[in-house]
């Protein structure tokens, strides 16, 4: 057991599926529950790239005193009925949880099992933004790539729990909720407290690093959402690595091997497939002096992972012919108040052609 494991005060079981998110939750407790350790519970995924991010930040939360436990929760048929079943017992004794993904169905059915008093939601990157804005209208929680789509056969079937996720998530008298992030959060639920995540954990851990004098660029995964075109991307990353002068694309973890492959081959630019979250890759170093990014999480974590540093975060809009025929009613306003929002970043309004 950890020197911190022991220590005295409210049981801390947490909940993430993606890297990032796991790096929100050891920045959350850095700042509010510095010295406790708490129990972390990782939902492993089955893509090969987050599970070998998820390793590496596992890795970092027990060298911080943390106890990690990783979950096969999507391992065969009968893997989520065992990871509930096993995690069933520490829900009823956890004072407080920590979770990554209010979306979630996993975490919205282990929601209906806790009797925690304490809620914490961190960031999962822009979703938060949206979360923050559905609980305080009263809406079903719905992703913003989903919005305005019918529901399927599974979301009806799913919609008690999640339902039941969304009274949980309300505050009342007896049970608080917070949300910790880094996003512009413009409607404040009732009865939620919000803090800010200004990474002062990995800012603390890493850093600062040796900036080159060339740009690189940070990939997307909205061609694999079904948002944006894939030829159209290919054009305005080309576009930008010409104008910019950029040398490396730092992949998200959901893009395709395929597409990659292609951009690599068209582009010529050097494709990385980051170990770890990009906010701990560019404060770890060495990184461009100038970032370029579409609107994604990025261009409102970075400003703040690279404080103090002179690089330049710069984002460039997604024009509305880059949507797809099936991108969702919310994507183009969304996705403008992404870029719109975010503080302390250069913004491009055009991608120059690449001819």
């Amino acid at each position: 057991m950890s020197p911190r494991a022991g220590n005295a005060g409210p049981h801390t079981l947490a909940f993430v599926e993606s890297p990032v998110q796991l790096l929100n939750v050891l920045e959350w407790a850095h700042t509010h529950a510095p010295g406790a350790g708490l129990t972390l519970v990782v939902l492993s995924p089955v893509d090969p790239m987050t599970r070998g991010q998820l390793r590496r930040m596992a890795e970092l939360a027990r060298q911080e005193g943390h106890q990690v436990r990783w979950e096969e929760a999507r391992g065969g048929a009968t893997a989520p009925f065992r990871t509930v079943g096993g995690l069933t017992a520490s829900l009823r004794r956890a004072d407080r949880i920590v979770m990554g993904d209010p979306f979630s169905r996993y975490v919205q059915l282990l929601l209906t099992i806790t009797r925690a008093r304490e809620l914490v939601v961190v960031d999962d990157g822009t979703a938060t933004m949206e979360f923050v804005t559905q609980l305080a209208r009263g809406e079903r929680l719905v992703r913003w790539h989903r919005k305005g789509t019918r529901p399927g056969p599974r979301d009806l079937l799913f919609a008690p729990v999640s339902s039941s996720a969304r009274r949980r998530l309300t505050p009342t008298r007896d049970r608080r909720v917070s949300v910790f992030s880094s996003m512009p959060i413009e409607e404040t639920p009732d009865g939620v407290t919000v803090t800010a995540n200004g990474f002062a954990w990995t800012r603390a851990r890493f850093g600062p690093p040796r900036i080159t004098k060339g740009a690189d660029m940070v990939g997307t995964s909205l061609v694999e959402t079904g948002v944006v075109d894939g030829d159209r991307y290919l054009e305005a990353v080309r576009g930008l690595a010409k104008t910019h002068g950029a040398t490396r694309y730092f992949a998200h973890r959901r893009e395709s091997a395929e597409k990659l492959h292609r951009l690599a081959v068209e582009t010529g630019l050097e494709v990385v497939r980051p170990d770890l979250p990009l906010e701990l890759i560019a404060r770890r170093g060495p990184i461009g002096r100038t970032i370029l990014s579409f609107p994604s999480t990025v261009v409102h974590t970075l400003p703040l992972a690279l404080a103090g540093t002179r690089v330049r975060v710069a984002v460039c809009d997604i024009d509305p012919d880059w949507l797809t025929r099936n991108a969702s009613p919310r994507a183009r306003g969304f996705l403008s108040g992404v870029t719109g929002t975010a503080r302390d970043v250069h913004r491009l309004s055009a991608v120059p052609s690449a001819g």
